[in-house]
Formats: structure tokens, sequence, C-alpha cells
């Protein structure tokens, strides 16, 4: 091998393969010399006088290894042909290398160069996505500031709502309605006169209880324990002021606080005494009365009332509710089938039927036997309507909508025709949190207890006498 690079190495093979060929054949074909020819004249009389027999001749080109060797002019003839294709063959060689380092040197370059192109649009891209990025959050921050300037605008046009409502509210309740016939004064004062003198003959035949809704005075809420729907309600007999909780619409185990105060501070409604029923209740229309629990309980699609001995702790009587192919008795509260209540004058329940399905029906219940004894077909729909009561024989119920708003007693109705819905004032409740799942009037306080989302609320209402409608 040579160190001498490229097309010099393959020159210098070339030259030297060319001198050894011209070499070998310098060999081959020797150029005769004077000393050689006489030799050969000489030997011409000796050999033509020496007969036919001739002395055998030698090989010109002896070989060293073996004695059939070729010729030094064959083997220069030779090696220069090998070194001549050698001698090529590096020549392509080098030219393919030199060839092949160039395009791989171009695919390089072309490499680098859509490197750094890339290198140049990630840069930008980065850029513009950390400027996007700022602006969003510039954006964010403008609309959060929108949003809570929005809910607080919302916030106060809603208390400008509320205390228009409340105005408009005092004013339709100290304002009546002007009458559309003009009257003598003498004869309208006639006419009232004779009404309420034979509303207070045929009412005092029927009973004691005179007092009925005039407004809403107050509410407090006293707190949130339990879920979404439940009941709670003292003894409305008793004088005892221990307090109940029927959390949920299905259940076995009430629980008795000692006070309202100790309700209160109770942090949860295990710190009460737990109450185990034998069966459990449906729906949310109990009530306490005397010391007893009235619930009702579902066994083979018919449905019982249970009075239940808080003093025994046990059943003192049951009874099936004679009424077939009931249906929920308000539209907002589908878990409550009957809705039982107690007033002045005594034990009610409000249900309704297939039959008659489009209007809840009332019946009055002997509290010793359970036996109904009068039922009466109320105009009160039971659509959209969410919770009723009872005070002194006169059934309010009170209405809402599916998106809870404010609650509102919007159909009246009294069993000894003294009251009509017309004539009622119209009564709104307070703004709450969603709509009521139970309204338990306690005749003793002259109070409303309310469960609504949870919380325990207490209405404190406005009586008048009925004659004064």
């Amino acid at each position: 091998t040579c160190s001498v690079p490229g097309p010099a190495l393959c020159l210098w093979d070339l030259a030297l393969g060319n001198r050894l060929y011209n070499r070998g054949l310098e060999s081959k074909n020797p150029s005769p010399s004077p000393s050689a020819g006489r030799s050969s004249l000489q030997r011409s009389p000796r050999h033509s006088q020496g007969g036919s027999e001739e002395r055998p001749r030698r090989n010109p080109c002896p070989c060293p290894w073996t004695n059939f060797a070729p010729c030094p002019a064959e083997l220069f003839l030779a090696m220069g042909s090998l070194l001549f294709l050698i001698a090529t063959s590096l020549c392509l060689a080098g030219a393919q290398h030199q060839a092949l380092m160039d395009y791989l040197e171009r695919r390089l370059q072309a490499i680098e160069d859509r490197i750094a192109l890339w290198h140049d649009q990630s840069t930008r891209y980065a850029t513009e996505l950390r400027e996007f990025k700022q602006q969003m959050t510039a954006l964010t921050e403008n609309l959060e500031k929108g949003r809570e300037g929005l809910r607080n605008d919302l916030e106060a046009v809603g208390t400008r709502v509320d205390r228009v409502e409340r105005e408009m509210d005092y004013i339709e309740t100290q304002n009546p309605a002007p009458p559309c016939v003009d009257m003598d004064d003498k004869l309208l004062e006639q006419e009232v006169t004779s009404i309420k003198e034979k509303n207070k003959a045929k009412y005092s035949k029927l009973s004691d209880c005179r007092d009925m809704i005039s407004s809403i005075k107050a509410m407090k809420i006293l707190k949130r324990a339990g879920g979404p729907k439940g009941l709670w309600i003292r003894d409305t007999g008793g004088r005892s002021g221990k307090v109940y909780i029927f959390n949920g619409t299905s259940d076995d185990t009430l629980y008795e606080f000692g006070s309202m105060r100790a309700l209160a501070d109770s942090p949860r409604l295990s710190r009460g005494r737990a109450i185990k029923l034998p069966s459990p209740w449906g729906g949310t229309g109990h009530i306490i009365h005397n010391g007893y629990i009235y619930y009702v309980t579902e066994s083979k699609n018919e449905f019982q009332l249970i009075k239940y001995d808080l003093k025994n702790a046990s059943v003192a009587d049951s009874a099936v509710f004679p009424a077939e192919e009931q249906v929920p008795v308000y539209g907002l509260s589908p878990e409550t089938y009957i809705d039982l209540a107690v007033d002045g004058e005594g034990l009610w329940a409000l249900y309704a039927t297939r039959d008659n399905e489009r209007n809840i029906c009332l019946a009055k219940m002997d509290p010793d036997t359970l036996d109904m004894e009068q039922m009466w077909d109320t105009p009160c729909p039971r659509e959209n309507a969410e919770a009723g009561f009872i005070i002194c024989g006169t059934v309010y119920v009170v209405y809402n909508t599916k998106l809870p708003s404010r609650s509102r007693v919007q159909c009246v109705f009294d069993v000894n025709d003294i009251v009509t819905s017309d004539e009622a004032p119209l009564v709104y409740f307070p703004k709450r949190y969603s709509s009521h799942s139970s309204l338990k009037y306690s005749p003793q306080e002259k109070l409303i207890y309310a469960w609504d989302d949870g919380y325990q609320i207490l209405y404190k209402m406005n009586m008048k006498k009925k004659l004064e409608v």
C-alpha cells in the first residue's frame, strides 16, 4: 500500500504497472546480440557434422522455485496487468468514496438546516403561546370581575324585588279591591250585618275555634339538620317541650330532643334519643298528639294508620285507611300519600284518589279509634301543591313551582263554608332555600313548623277571627 492519497496514488500505480508490463514484453522478446550470432554460426557446422544427434536445449528462463514455473517476462507481464487492474479499482473506489462523502455531507447539511428551521419555529410558537396565555389570563380575570359585578347586581335586584313584593302584599292586605257595583251605604251595612249574624249563628253550632291566618309575622331558622326532606314537630296536645325529628321520607327511627334549645345546640341528630318504630313510615305526613305518634305506613298496596304510644313504646291501635287507588296528595311531594294534621277541632287527614286525582280530599278522623267520621272533596288542585295545614277546620294549601320560588297560600277550604279562597287574604311565605316538604301547625303555640331543604324553620302567624273576613 502507498500513503499517497486520491488521484496521485492511482497515477503512480498506473505508471508502475505500465513499466512492469513493458519490462515483461522486453524479456519475452529479447533483441539479438553479435556474440550470439557468432556462437550460432560456430555451432551450425558442428551440428551438421554431428549428424542427427542433437544436444538437449536448456530452459533459457529457469525459475528458482520450480523447474516448470513461467519465465520472468511472463511474470512481469502478469504483475503489470494485476497492478493495472488494482490501480483502476482503487481509482474507481476512491471516486465512489469521495462521491459518497460529498452526498453524506450534503444530507447532513440539509438536516442541520431543517433542525435550525424547526428550532426557530418552536421558539416562535412558544412565544406566541406564552403571549396567548397572558391574553387569556387577562380576559379570564376580566370575566371574573364582570361575573362578580353581575352577581352583585342580581342580588341587589332580588332584594328590591322582595321588598316590592312585600310592599305589594301589604298594600293588598290593607286595601282590598273595591266592589264593582255602587251600592247604597245603608243597604250594604244591612247586608253585612245580616251575613255576620247568620255566620255567628251557624258557626256557634259547629265549633268554638274561629282563628284564621291574616299574614306571616316572622320567620326563624333554627338550624340545619338532616336531609332535604323530613318533618319536625312538638306534641300538639301536651304541654311537653320535647321536639321530635323525622329525618327523610322512609325510615323507622326518629329522634327526641328535650327542648328546642337542645336541638339547636346539638351538632348531630344522633345526640337525641332514638325512638325505633315497629314499621317504617312513609312520606312526611306524621303528627304527634297527646303522647301518641300518628304515622302512615304502606303494606300490600294499602296504607295503614299507626297509633304508637310513646310512653309504653308500643302500638296502641292501627287501621287501614279507607280509600282505594290513592295517589300522592301533593304534586310537588310525590312521597306523601296521606298528610295528617291536628288543630283545635281534632285529627284530620289530607289525601287524594284516582277517582278525583285533580283535587285534594279531606277527612275528619277519630283520634281514639282512627275511624273516618266525615269526608269532603276540596276545590284545591294537587298540581304544583307542596304542602298543606289546617287551622280551625280550614285547609290552607301551599303552592310553588317545579323550580322553587316563593311559596304562597293559593287555595283555602273551610268545612263550615265561612271562608273561601276569594275572601281569604293572599299569604306569601318569605323567600327561602328550596320548597317545603312539610308544614305542621301547632294550635297551642300558633306556630307553623316547616322543613325546607334540611332547614328547620318556624313561622309566626298573625291571626284574626273568621267573622272579620
